[in-house]
Order: C-alpha cells, then structure tokens, then sequence
C-alpha cells in the first residue's frame, strides 16, 4: 500500500485523485490533504478518507475546519509550514502536487529533500523552478511521475535509450476558441472562455487553455521533465482529445498514448507506476471517431510564442512569465481586464525584467515576487485608462 499527501486536495485534479484512492481497492491511503479555504468540502473529504492530518492555507478555515472536526482525532494544520510538515511525515511515500500555481514549488522541493516520489500536478512548480527541482530529485534519487495527461502520454511513450528520439510531440484541445483570429477574440467574455469543450478543469487551467498559456507552460514542463531541447517539442491542434501526445524516434516511428480526456486515467497510472490497475473507469470507443491535427496560430495566440521564447532564454525568465500569468488570469476571471489584455500584461511584464541566470529559490520567488507586483501595476493603469470605456 502507497501512503499518500495530497496538496490541492479541493481543486479539480485533488477531487479526481481521491476518485482514483476511492476506486484502487486498499492499494492507496490518504495520511495528509491540504488545501486553500474550501472548508465545507474539506470537511467532507476528511470524514470519508480519515486522514491523520488536514492543512488550510487561510487563518480563517482553519479555525472554521477545527470547529468542524473537533468529533475526529484528525490533526488541523495551517499554512506553508503545516504543508511542507504533510509533505516531509515519515509515512508517507508519494506527494501528489495538484495545488494551482508557483505555491506548488516549495512543497515539492521539501518532498524531495526528504526523498518522496512527486507526482506531478502542478506544471507551474517546473515553470518557475525547473532547473532547480530536476536537479534536487537526480541528487536525492527521487522519482517525479508526470500528472498532466500530455506528460504522462509521452512518459508511457518513452523508450529506455532517449538517444534514439527525435521529437516529442504535445497535443493541444485548441480549447473553445480553435480557429478564431486575433480580431474575434478581441470579443471573448469570461464566460466564454469557461466553457471548454472536453476537459472539465479549475477555472485558472480552463483559461490558461483558451489562450494556449496552458500548452506553452507544458513545453516547459516537457523540456525540464525529459531533457529534450525547445527545438525538439513540437505542440498540435487535436480537437478530439483522444492522442494525448506522441513521441517520433530517429527510424521515423511514432508512439501516441489514447485514453478518453479523464484525468482519473494520467493520475491513477501516476499512482500504480510500475504496475497498471483495473479499474471502473469509461474506456474509449474509437468507432466511428475522425482524429484530426492543426498546426497552432502562433499570431492568435501568442503566449504560445512567448512561453517557447522564455523557455530557451531561461533563467529566471519563466517564473517571471507564469507570475505574471496567474495574475492576469486573476483579473481577467474578476473582470478587471480584457480577454486580449491578458497577453499584454504578461508581455509587458516580461520584457521588463532583468533575467537572472543562476538561480537558487531565493532568486525564483524574488523575481516571482517582483513580477507579481509589475503585473499588479500595470492592471492598476489599464483600469484606470478603461474605467470610462465600454471596450476595456
């Protein structure tokens, strides 16, 4: 049986997880969850999976939360600290990192420091720290098993001799927005941009895919995850979801992973590895289905561009574009800025930032930090320049 911290634990892939642990017949057990302030269904996981410790980040829900379980001998945590303490219990084997956003990167370099295997939900945590986490695990011997449906694609993919591959290959949804010029997109209201066609996901991520940020920040992923070069990740349109990504080898043959667009599938395989497990799931049913591939409209969207372009510079340069990013996500979901603006807000705040090339963690959440505020002011100014207009 594998003992389990699961970070993220009220988010969409933390509710799929304890799907997963629901499903996995006594191979998987819960000893921590953590989450940000959903009290009423932290409450709810806690009495069916009976962990020996629950964490909140706000002050508030945790005070609510202890009130709440008083009748359970379940310990209640709160914060950063109470999240790396789940993260680092000697019983535990496996963190999972579904926490959304850079807060992910210092719990999973605490887990790796004391020798967990990570399975890896929070793409943000390789973004901004890539180079720093890939190192600390090589040091440490630990295993970090890939969460994300396209990674976890490529990684059942994958051949034991790497020299033998000539790409990779991430597949993209193109989100609700596939197809539509510069121009229309100009016309995109929040509520849009919620609407995914086949994933159902955090309204963050769901964002984050009809822009393609989502697709750039897993390039980044794919290039720290399985040392392949920017020049070697290639990323196509497939509206179907059903190839969730491919890998080319030098004899010209390409493997692809399928599976219906359940995330349930990528995180139970993340949890079994070695091994695979039955399970109750909805299989795929190819009959009848056309699967269809586009290149990207890198001049639609272009954080696809802006992530390749951060990537290889490198250095501190990522977590300053995903900072950025999840901040002006933010605003847009508050309905602060514009659909459009989002982009430019990253693009500014990018190429304003003096890139550090050596990196410790101390310069990775200086320079998040420093983006974060830049974000901040600039969406300050654009609400101050739009407060009178209609098409802001």
């Amino acid at each position: 049986m594998k003992t389990l911290t699961l970070l993220g634990s009220t988010g969409s892939i933390g509710r799929q997880t304890l799907d997963v642990v629901r499903h996995a017949e006594g191979e998987l057990k819960i000893h921590a969850l953590a989450a940000a302030k959903n009290v009423k269904l932290m409450e709810e996981q806690a009495r069916l999976f009976n962990p020996a410790v629950v964490v909140m980040m706000d002050e508030g829900a945790v005070r609510e939360l202890r009130g709440r379980l008083r009748d359970l001998p379940i310990k209640v945590d709160q914060g950063m600290e109470g999240i790396i303490n789940s993260v680092t219990a000697p019983q535990i084997d496996t963190v999972v990192t579904a926490l959304s956003g850079r807060i992910g990167l210092e719990p999973t370099l605490a887990a790796i420091e004391a020798g967990k295997t990570i399975a890896l939900a929070n793409k943000e945590t390789l973004v901004a720290g890539g180079d720093l986490v890939m190192s600390s695990a090589k040091k440490k011997n630990c295993k970090i098993l890939p969460v994300d449906s396209e990674h976890s694609a490529i990684f059942q993919c994958l051949e034991e001799e790497s020299k033998t591959i000539e790409k990779i290959i991430l597949t993209a949804s193109g989100g609700p927005f596939f197809g539509w010029t510069k121009e229309k997109l100009g016309t995109v209201t929040l509520e849009k941009a919620l609407r995914h066609p086949n994933w159902e996901m955090g309204a963050k991520i769901t964002i984050d895919s009809s822009t393609m940020m989502n697709k750039g920040l897993e390039v980044i992923e794919a290039h720290h995850l399985f040392n392949i070069e920017y020049d070697g990740i290639e990323v196509l349109i497939h509206p179907q979801s059903v190839v969730h990504s491919m890998v080319e080898y030098c004899d010209g043959s390409v493997l692809a992973q399928l599976g219906r667009p359940d995330m349930r599938l990528p995180i139970q395989y993340a949890l079994s590895y070695p091994t695979r497990w039955k399970n109750p799931f909805e299989r795929l049913n190819l009959r009848g289905k056309t699967l269809t591939f586009h290149e990207p409209d890198f001049e639609a969207f272009p954080a696809l561009a802006m992530a390749y372009q951060a990537g290889r510079q490198g250095g501190t340069l990522p977590a300053v574009m995903n900072a950025a990013n999840e901040v002006a996500v933010s605003a847009f979901l508050q309905k602060k800025v514009s659909y459009l603006g989002i982009h430019d807000i990253v693009g500014n705040v990018c190429s304003e930032h003096h890139v550090l090339d050596n990196m410790d963690l101390e310069s990775i959440l200086d320079a998040d930090t420093w983006a974060r505020r830049r974000a901040e002011e600039h969406i300050a100014r654009l609400e101050a320049r739009c407060s009178n207009r209609k098409d802001c």
